[in-house]
């Protein structure tokens, strides 16, 4: 039976243009690809977007995905499909798009088992006009999810900063670079967006009073405050899971150290004494622990520490220095750039096993986080002289460049999961 929904908005700038600005270039393939064609849907071309060209896309980037051409066989209902004509893929996908009086479209789909010949999936959305390529990305999630069994991540957001000339940029996009928009805009450099655990918040860097000063920023209202303006560095901000603290790194009392504060500005807590320079914390996905970057032992390293403060335990050893720490979603290892021979990588460290396993191969990869799946790290690097987005899936298999049609990308953070 067609399960019939609302899908509701999730999108948080939809007064603002939203443009495609970054071309997806995509290298390997997952160890074991599914076959599946995606039929163009009935009456899609009325639509500012194709839904079947996204849900490709979508599918295509993830690498374990191989997109067959229906080749011009276009059934748009289980009774119109000859299974005989599909045995060389295992999932065929059907549908119609239908735009409303009123103006908000219908979109119908199935997803169909072609050896079983039976439905695997089939739903029904009504929502806006505006929400094509969000429908689009839902779809291709659930069927990411049916055939992989992890929760799919094509309808999150992502955000980094574009710097075009003497202009930074903080830009909030999907995660495969669609719909760009800006949420400030600065001739001194922003730096380090961390997502609230909703998604409704950014808090970031900026040099726009003369040193770094934290902000929040709420991307509803796009009303902001500074989070931090003390005496000397505020820098590094980090979510806790449950939304009621950051961690941030403060200069204020003369070396660089980590504090816990509220998103309101209070409660003010400083949590590591040392003479080093303290930095990048990070949050475990359960709140008990923080990771972060220090030169305590002479070469930067990864440490880990209870998140109320005490003990801090070296967690690298390999390679010259380590930096930007963050925790994966399941919490079972941590995703960094590591440094060896003058160059930067980005690598995994499981926390029971200690193995490091270098993901990527270019040597200029930088600000590593993971996607909320845990499946994919995104993270910057560079191409002909340019800052661009890339990602790589957790075994190295799958690699993406997202090259900016104009700027330069750096500070990239996927964010979180919206409920």
């Amino acid at each position: 039976m067609v399960m019939r929904f609302i899908l509701f908005s999730c999108l948080v700038f939809a007064a603002l243009p939203a443009r495609a600005t970054l071309d997806i270039e995509i290298t390997g393939a997952g160890e074991h690809q599914i076959p599946i064609s995606i039929v163009p849907f009935e009456g899609e071309d009325a639509l500012a977007q194709k839904i079947s060209a996204v849900i490709a896309s979508d599918l295509k980037r993830s690498g374990l995905f191989r997109l067959v051409d229906p080749a011009g066989k276009a059934p748009q209902e289980m009774r119109d499909v000859l299974y005989s004509e599909w045995s060389d893929v295992d999932a065929l996908t059907i549908g119609s798009a239908k735009v409303l009086p009123d103006g908000r479209i219908e979109v119908k789909f199935r997803l169909l088992d072609t050896h079983k010949q039976s439905q695997l999936l089939g739903q029904s959305v009504v929502s806006k006009g505006d929400q094509v390529r969000a429908i689009a990305h839902r779809i291709a999630d659930m069927i990411y999810e049916k055939f992989t069994g992890d929760t799919g991540v094509f309808s999150t957001r992502i955000a980094y900063v574009n710097r075009e000339g003497q202009l930074n940029r903080l830009v909030v996009a999907d995660s495969d670079g669609y719909g760009e928009q800006s949420v400030l805009s600065l001739k001194q450099p922003i730096m380090s967006p961390s997502w609230s655990p909703d998604g409704s918040h950014l808090a970031y860097v900026t040099f726009e009073q003369g040193r770094a000063v934290t902000y929040v920023q709420s991307l509803f209202t796009r009303q902001r405050f500074a989070l931090a303006a003390f005496p000397g560095s505020n820098s590094a901000p980090a979510w806790a899971p449950d939304g009621k603290q950051l961690a941030i790194v403060l200069t204020r009392d003369g070396t660089s150290s980590i504090y816990l504060i509220r998103p309101d500005g209070s409660g003010l807590r400083r949590i590591t004494y040392s003479d080093a320079i303290d930095t990048e914390p990070s949050f475990s996905p359960d709140g008990r622990y923080l990771l972060f970057a220090s030169d305590r032992g002479g070469s930067v390293q990864i440490y880990r520490m209870p998140a109320e403060g005490g003990y801090a335990e070296r967690m690298t050893f390999e390679g010259n220095n380590n930096f930007s720490p963050r925790y994966s979603p399941d919490g079972n290892n941590f995703v960094f750039m590591h440094g060896t021979g003058g160059q930067f990588y980005i690598a995994t460290q499981d926390f029971k096993t200690r193995q490091i396993q270098v993901l990527t191969d270019v040597g200029w990869e930088k600000k590593p986080s993971f996607a909320p799946n845990g499946k994919i790290v995104l993270f910057a690097t560079e191409s002909l002289g340019r800052g661009i987005l890339a990602t790589v899936s957790s075994d190295g298999r799958v690699k993406q460049k997202m090259i900016p049609q104009q700027g330069d990308i750096r500070e990239p953070m996927w964010g979180p999961f919206l409920k």
